[in-house]
This record gives C-alpha cells, structure tokens and sequence, in this order.
C-alpha cells in the first residue's frame, strides 16, 4: 500500500448531509485536516456542486466528510470520468458509515482524519454495471422497504455474514431516514422474484424458481461472491453461491439496492468486477 505524508495538499469537500446531520463532528475533522495539511475546503450545496468540486480538484487529494452516501457518489462521479486509477480516495465519515468501516475506515471522527493524513492507499474491487453505476460493498435483490416499521432485528446467527452485516447499515440508514418528512417513491416492499442469474455465462437460477434474496458482492481476486435463496415452502431453502467476474440478471422490472441507493426498475443488468479498481486511504496495516 502507498502511503502518504502530511505535507500532501488536500481538497476536502463537506457533504451538506454531514453538515445539518453533526457539525461539530464537521468542525473537529476540518481542523485535524487543517493543523496537518494544506487543505482547501469546499461547502458544496447539493449534487451538481459536489461533482464540480470533485472535477477540480487538480493535483489535490480528495476527501469527502460525510456518510455512505457521499462516499458512494464519489466513487461513482471519478469512475464515470475514468478517473479511478489515478486517485487515491479519503473519507471521514459523519452520518450513516457502516459501509465506509466495513472497507477498513476507522470509527471515530480524529481517529479518521488521521487515518486521511497518515494512512496508506488500498486498492479495492468494485462493481461496475452496464449503465455505469458502481457497489462498494453490497448489491441486494430485491431491495428492502424504506420503512421504519421494518426494521425488525435479525436473529442472531440468523443467515450469512453478509446479510447480517447489510442489515445493519440497512436499520441505520432507515434511522436517518425516518426523521425526513417522506420515504423513497416506488419503493416495493421485498418479495419472492423471478429472476435468471447468470455467472460467468453458466446459469445458477432461472426464471421457473422464484428466489427470496439474491446479494452480490466484489470478492477477492476479482471475482464477485453471489449468494441466491430461492424460494422454499416447509423447509428452509438451501442457499445457491458461485463466484465469478460478470453476473447478468434478468427479469421483469426488478428493482435492486447497490449500497445505499434503491435503482429500477430494469429487466436486465449485468456487473462485472473491476479489480483493484479504486483506492481507499486507510490506516497502514498493524494499526
């Protein structure tokens, strides 16, 4: 991994999120960020400001203070721009950052401002659709409600690591969400699909087995993990699991949730694993 001295410029964009959601944690990020580099910091009101921050930030080293979501919108705004290969990434997270942790960022506001000053750059894998669309960590089929009633605790021990793990962030971000005055439109509540997933070219599931839960995630070595439970009347259904770099699915306007964000409804989707395609800073190993 590369690492970096505190010397390096940065450009540190305030997410707006982040700012109504904990200014103070704001605060005390910006002024770590500050007392050890040269930092230009940019208060960008919404989306398109965001992204023209982000496009001028010349041979500055971006970080993002702000929750998964500002995260995600990063990773996508530099991959859409075929920027990825040549930019090392930060985050401070302030809000909802079960993903940002997951990949290695340190909990606690100080402790990630200096991960961004004295850490090291890791190369991660991604998910990169054919509308050019990017998953950090989780892609779910068919997406969860965005509803705060459904936020019923799993069993402990109850399905794979991964499900549990997005389940997690899932009640934190319905948390976030429950405070905002209306939820996601068209948002359908999860169900049994009909779905034809294929790996690599080899079929695991076609369209005559309905399937409860589909999660693909970038794996190790460039291959994504995909985990299928089809349906089951009595028994509980074994789960289907394959790896492989491309994963198409096909159905009749399906929705899914990459990360945060719900999208769809499509009838086709492919993803294929972009190795090594992103970097993250993060605190050099054995810290």
């Amino acid at each position: 991994m590369a690492t970096f001295a505190t010397s390096d410029h940065l450009l540190v964009i305030i997410d707006p999120a982040a700012r109504q959601t904990d200014g103070e944690s704001v605060r005390i990020a910006k002024d770590v960020l500050s007392a050890g580099a040269a930092a230009k910091v940019c208060l960008p009101e919404g989306p398109e400001e965001f992204a023209r921050a982000l496009g001028r930030r010349g041979s500055r080293r971006p970080v993002v203070i702000g929750d998964d979501r500002a995260l995600v919108r990063a990773v996508t705004l530099l991959h859409r721009h075929r920027e990825l290969a040549g930019c090392a990434l930060s985050v401070v997270p302030v809000g909802d950052a079960g993903l940002a942790r997951s990949l290695g960022v340190p909990p606690g506001t100080v402790a990630a401002a200096r991960a961004v000053l004295d850490g090291a750059e890791r190369r991660l894998d991604l998910l990169a659709d054919d509308s050019d669309g990017v998953v950090l960590g989780a892609l779910g089929i068919p997406p969860a409600p965005l509803r705060a009633s459904a936020a019923q605790p799993v069993p402990a021990g109850s399905g794979p690591p991964w499900l549990r793990t997005t389940y997690r962030s899932y009640r934190s971000l319905v948390r976030t969400l429950s405070a905002r005055p209306a939820r996601l439109p068209d948002t359908p509540a999860a169900g049994p699909a009909r779905l034809r997933i294929d790996v690599d070219g080899e079929t695991v599931v076609d369209l005559d087995q309905p399937v409860e839960a589909v999660s693909v995630t970038p794996g190790a070595a460039g291959l994504a993990r995909v985990e299928v439970r089809p349906l089951s009347v009595g028994a509980e259904a074994t789960w289907l699991r394959a790896r492989g770099r491309t994963v198409t699915v096909t159905g009749a306007d399906f929705r899914y949730r990459a990360d945060a964000v719900v999208s769809g409804p499509v009838r086709r989707r492919t993803w294929r694993v972009m190795e090594g395609a992103w970097g993250l800073v993060v605190p050099p190993t054995g810290e």
